[in-house]
């Protein structure tokens, strides 16, 4: 396997490898029996209806040769399909494969797909194993870490749990077959993971941008390992969330506020996540945390091809409200991971609603 590259994370629940590399879906069966998941081991692959026909078969005949057991079920690729009732069909499906405890989830797709089955696997029998197959560039950020979940109406990922994978396989031969898209989208994480913890990889990403946005492979497979890597140091010292971990959110508090305030599906979550950090970063400066840096951020998310600004028909009341109904939220405070230099964020909690505003207004553009 000498194309590809390891990297572990350590949670105190259990330490995984991440393999990332090209044809890996072709090495599963192999990468299977080192973790110890023999071929008697009933498995359950979850896919959308984009990445099935794209994958499935090939992921399913690999391993069915090889003796495996493989059931299969499919989602809609869209946002919506993080509720309840999705994870209760799928778990519907599951219990007549005669899925057991000994089972196995594979998560075949993006995001989606990797937390709702991630939550499929959590809560199923009050816990089984699950395998992240991540096929799109967004997905390095939510394959890893073990944070699973869906949507509620009023919130996104309201409802959900830790639970940590026993291996993540990126093979990034999947990555040519993205929209360009989802392509742009998912530098947003890679981008994010850049910005909180590795000041010479944002300086990497403006060098590479040309190469990266082309999906050149080898730059690709580096951009991944980088980002994984700055993810799982801070999530081997904070695994639940309890205070480190918090950073990783940066961008997302305005960015989760403005899918749901569009409508799900109106911006991709990275689409979303740009936006927010773009914002995050202006409400960093206009606190005093850091030193001009929006537009050197806004320059290499544009250079991506992603939006950096809010649009016109999104109300600011909706945002405000669903920011103090954000999961991060204490007493309804405004709580934000912020920038205090290129390479370090932290977490702020109690933020005022006027520099908020201002900022909501200096992103849309009214002003600065």
């Amino acid at each position: 396997m000498s194309n590809m590259r390891t990297l572990t994370v350590d949670t105190r629940a259990r330490s995984y490898p991440i393999y990332v590399g090209a044809g890996l879906f072709k090495r599963l069966p192999d990468l299977l029996e080192e973790a110890g998941w023999d071929s008697g081991r009933p498995l359950m692959l979850v896919t959308d209806d984009r990445v099935g026909p794209l994958y499935a078969d090939q992921v399913q005949r690999v391993l069915t040769d090889h003796g495996y057991r493989v059931g299969s079920v499919s989602v809609p690729a869209t946002e919506q399909s993080k509720t309840l009732s999705q994870l209760e069909e799928l778990t519907t499906a599951c219990i007549q494969a005669g899925m057991d405890r000994s089972g196995g989830i594979l998560a075949l797709g993006g995001g989606v797909v990797g937390d709702l089955a991630g939550f499929l696997a959590a809560s199923y029998m009050r816990g089984i194993s699950f395998i992240q197959l991540p096929t799109t560039l967004l997905a390095h950020d939510s394959s890893v870490g073990g944070k699973v979940g869906v949507n509620h109406p009023l919130g996104k990922n309201m409802i959900g749990a830790f639970h940590q994978p026993s291996m993540v396989v990126f093979d990034v031969e999947t990555l040519n077959t993205l929209p360009a898209r989802q392509v742009s989208s998912g530098y947003a994480e890679v981008v994010k993971h850049a910005w909180i913890g590795d000041a010479d990889f944002v300086s990497w990403l403006e060098e590479n941008r040309d190469g990266l946005t082309n999906l050149d492979p080898d730059l690709t497979t580096e951009a991944i390992l980088r980002g994984c890597a700055v993810k799982a140091k801070v999530v081997s010292q904070d695994e639940e969330e309890a205070g480190l971990r918090a950073i990783l959110n940066y961008g997302h508090t305005i960015g989760h506020a403005l899918e749901a305030a569009a409508g799900y599906g109106t911006y991709t979550h990275g689409e979303a996540v740009a936006v927010g950090m773009v914002g995050e970063t202006m409400l960093g400066e206009e606190l005093g945390l850091c030193a001009p840096l929006a537009d050197r951020m806004e320059a290499l998310l544009q250079a991506f091809g992603l939006p950096t600004r809010l649009r016109a028909d999104v109300r600011d009341a909706e945002l405000l409200e669903l920011m103090r109904r954000d999961k991060k939220a204490q007493q309804g405070a405004f709580t934000f991971a912020l920038p205090r230099e290129v390479g370090r964020v932290e977490r702020v909690t109690g933020v005022p609603e006027g520099p908020l505003q201002r900022t909501l207004d200096r992103l849309r553009g009214d002003s600065g």
